[in-house]
């Protein structure tokens, strides 16, 4: 349930615009180049996305319960069980080196 204060936050009419500074700001982040003139037009559908984010705050959710898909089906699900595979003879033969079931490996820690 999300906390009604949260709720009355995500409702007010804040409207989300961003410039061209804050842009190439997030491409810098992000380790993403973007051009004086690409980031102009970037400023423009990402804040027309924002507005669009916005307007989703704006659907009443409350009698509505969260489900892992629209269709209700079954989910049939395996037991949990802790088992080694049975396989240890297998792996060790891709071992270059291995002593007492375990692989062996060099020492990286002095």
């Amino acid at each position: 349930m999300v906390n009604k204060s949260i709720r009355n936050y995500m409702k007010k009419k804040v409207k989300m615009t961003l410039d061209k500074n804050t842009v190439k700001k997030v491409a810098h982040l992000a380790r993403v180049e973007v051009s004086d003139d690409h980031a102009e037009s970037l400023a423009l559908e990402l804040s027309k996305i924002l507005d669009w984010v916005e307007q989703l705050s704006e659907v009443n959710t409350e009698d509505v319960k969260p489900m892992m898909s629209p269709v209700e089906m079954p989910y049939h699900q395996r037991d949990d069980m802790v088992n080694d595979g049975n396989i240890r003879e297998n792996l060790m033969k891709n071992a270059p080196e291995h002593q007492a079931g375990f692989f062996v490996v060099p020492k990286v820690i002095e």
